[in-house]
């Protein structure tokens, strides 16, 4: 990363929008310099196998409804170097949560997680993320999430 990018990075975040209010989210959270840490060295799309570090990811991943009860992931793919997932906030006793966790903060929650396990910060700064808008949408990123693994060689944040 160069000194300048940081300072032009833009605001990730849809201005005004409640990241608290139920619904569906696609989120993408990558290693600093994507560096490929979540699958065993060897590993490769037909066989992917977990790393210690991506064992902690996939555990604090199961963790999350624990931590955040109107919080369930749909699904997941833990890829060497980034981990994508739907994360849905439910509505709470009364249709909301009194205390509503928003998407920052679960995301928060996660990474500082798996960095206390690890004993090391594996995470770039921010996340990625998509409001989920409608059925369609939902199927289109499930159907990406679940390939993914698979075309781990042709995906966007592949580092050879």
């Amino acid at each position: 990363m160069s000194p300048r990018e940081g300072l032009d990075r833009k605001a990730a975040r849809l201005k005004d929008y409640d990241y608290s209010a139920p619904g569906g989210y696609f989120i993408t959270i990558c290693t600093k310099e994507r560096k490929q840490v979540f699958w065993r060295v060897g590993a490769s799309c037909a066989r992917p196998a977990l790393s210690e570090a991506g064992k902690a990811v996939s555990e604090e991943l199961l963790r999350l409804s624990n931590a955040y009860p109107t919080v369930r992931l749909d699904k997941v793919a833990i890829m060497p170097n980034h981990v994508h997932m739907i994360l849905v906030i439910g509505p709470g006793e009364g249709g909301r949560a009194q205390l509503a966790p928003t998407v920052s903060r679960v995301v928060q929650q996660f990474k500082g997680a798996v960095t206390k396990r690890v004993g090391i910060s594996l995470w770039q700064k921010g996340f990625y993320d998509h409001i989920i808008r409608n059925e369609a949408d939902y199927l289109r990123i499930w159907e990406y999430i679940d390939a993914n693994p698979a075309k781990w060689e042709e995906d966007c944040y592949y580092v050879p």
